[in-house]
């Protein structure tokens, strides 16, 4: 972590802002936990690791269904024993994190549509399918592969209903740019729009989650205030062109099939 903070120093330098310092947190999990304990939603979905089953029996006798996302069939295996009522299955073509539960150099990209076939015959829990899907033939494809719903994120992030900054939603309307896994930015493997401090600085980039996070942060913050594309995390699966700037209504009916 020293390292890659010594190697982003001349990108600091240049933005006039100090990078920041690594540490580690989890997020608050043990308070979220607690609180949809005490007050239930319909439904908790998991991402980044396996919940214990104690925490997913607490959540479900509170009322709520627990999704659990899953890269590979083993992942999919053990979410399936811990209690799981319905799996996320997210391909390798998915934009932003990998919603894996280690992130792992040894690990292997399943696309979509095999993942879900894999998947299907190692465990008998209702699926979700996510990754690269932007239009109502690609929602059809994944009902066909055995998948009840599909999950779609970057064919919102054009709606004006979005936060997506400026910069990012240029990145994402240009069909020119290409997408490409990641540690630079957070230390967590994601895909996102390849520019330059994705391009120079990937390789050298540790597993380091979410220390490399917080070393980052200032200065992606300040890149996306100065609209500096080459300096934040431009998120977006393999399908990114075909996102619409259109009110999220509008996109859910062009989804529908």
């Amino acid at each position: 972590m020293a390292a890659y903070a010594a190697r982003l120093a001349p990108e600091a330098e240049r933005t006039g802002v100090a990078h920041g310092t690594p540490r580690f947190d989890d997020d608050g999990y043990a308070g979220k936990v607690a609180l949809l304990v005490r007050e239930p939603v319909a439904a908790v979905s998991f991402t980044f690791g396996c919940p214990a089953p104690d925490v997913v029996g607490a959540l479900r006798e509170a009322g709520s269904a627990v999704w659990i996302t899953v890269t590979d069939p083993d992942e999919a295996r053990r979410a399936a024993a811990a209690g799981a009522d319905a799996l996320v299955v997210q391909g390798t073509e998915a934009g932003g994190h990998r919603g894996a539960f280690a992130d792992r150099d040894d690990r292997v990209d399943y696309g979509l549509l095999s993942l879900l076939a894999l998947v299907r015959a190692a465990v008998d829990v209702p699926l979700i399918a996510t990754g690269g899907i932007a239009t109502a033939d690609g929602v059809r494809a994944v009902l066909a592969a055995g998948a009840r719903a599909a999950q779609v994120g970057t064919a919102f992030m054009l709606c004006p209903e979005a936060g997506t900054s400026a910069p990012h939603r240029a990145a994402i309307e240009d069909p020119s740019n290409v997408t490409g896994l990641t540690r630079a930015f957070s230390g967590r493997l994601a895909r996102g729009i390849v520019n330059r401090l994705q391009r120079e600085h990937t390789a050298a980039a540790p597993i380091a989650y979410p220390e490399i996070h917080h070393i980052t942060a200032p200065l992606r913050a300040h890149a996306r205030a100065a609209g500096d594309a080459d300096l934040i995390n431009l998120w977006a699966g393999e399908a990114h062109a075909l996102a619409r700037a259109l009110p999220a209504a509008e996109v859910v009916a062009i989804l529908t099939p």
